[in-house]
This record gives structure tokens, C-alpha cells and sequence, in this order.
């Protein structure tokens, strides 16, 4: 299974029971607490109203994320040079530590997991680059300085079709 693949099940998963909720259970809660009458004073009413508008923007996020992933087409991702989906391997040559990143989306961003936005300014810096490699990068703690060890793109990882 490849990695878009493995992306859209996980995006599936998160979107399913957000529609059910959307569909079946805020309903059932703005039914209920119409009933109890005045609506100005009603909080369980306004709660189902401002997870509704929650829900609603959650699942636009999903689509839009779906739709963006199923534009990709793995097969334009190269496989010589680091790009979306390559995880990295990197030597800070300021501090001497050994650093691994994977290049995703924006919305994929974590980078505490080691998860780095391509238009991040390493990110950018490091699209199209290959093994051996140097690059500097203006980062918010200044410039520095990294050689590029190793990297795989999503076409070497166990996990790809």
C-alpha cells in the first residue's frame, strides 16, 4: 500500500464518524434541546449549534486535504532527489547533531514527530537536493548549516506500491 493510500484510510477513518455526527447526532441534539423551549437561554442548544459549525469546518478541512491527495500523482515524485514524502537524514554541522525530517504537506506539519512542512525553510531548502549535499537555512534561531547524509523517497519506504 502506498503512501497516499495509507494517508486517505487514515483520512476515512477520521472523517466517518464525523459525518455520522453531523448526520445523525447533533440533529437528535438541537432536536431535543429546541424542545425545551427558549433557545436564547439555552445551552445545550447553543453547545450541538457550535459543534455543528465545528464539525462542519473539520470535514471541509478533511475534503480539501482528500482532494489535494488525490491529485498527487506518485509516479511525477522523484525518485533521485529529496521531495514531498522524503525522510531526510541530516547533520547539523553547528551543533554536531544528527537530525531526520520527512518533508509533508502544511497540514501534515508536526514537526516534534520530526515532520516538517516542505515550505518550511528547511523544507524548502531541501527539495531537490541529494545526498552529500550542504545546505544553509535561515531559521528563527539564525542560520544554519546542515549536510544532507542520506534520504529515501515515499518510492523506497517498505510501506509503497
Amino acid at each position: 500500500m502506498g503512501v497516499r493510500e495509507r494517508l486517505l484510510e487514515k483520512l476515512a477513518a477520521e472523517v466517518k464518524p464525523l459525518e455520522r455526527e453531523l448526520t445523525v447526532e447533533l440533529p437528535r441534539q438541537l432536536a431535543e434541546a429546541a424542545a425545551h423551549g427558549d433557545l436564547s437561554e439555552n445551552a445545550e442548544y447553543d453547545y450541538a449549534k457550535q459543534r455543528k459549525e465545528f464539525v462542519q469546518a473539520r470535514l471541509r478541512g478533511l475534503y480539501r486535504k482528500k482532494k489535494s491527495l488525490m491529485a498527487i500523482n506518485e509516479a511525477m515524485v522523484s525518485r533521485d532527489a529529496i521531495g514531498f514524502w522524503s525522510t531526510v537524514q541530516l547533520y547539523d554541522q553547528d551543533s554536531g547533531e544528527e537530525l531526520a525530517y520527512t518533508l509533508v504537506s502544511s497540514d501534515d506539519s508536526a514537526p516534534k514527530e520530526g515532520k516538517i512542512s516542505m515550505t518550511s525553510p528547511i523544507g524548502r531548502a531541501l527539495l531537490g537536493r541529494q545526498s552529500g549535499d550542504e545546505v544553509e537555512v535561515q531559521t528563527p534561531r539564525g542560520t544554519r548549516c546542515y549536510e544532507i547524509l542520506e534520504f529515501t523517497t515515499l518510492h523506497d519506504g517498505p510501506d509503497t506500491s
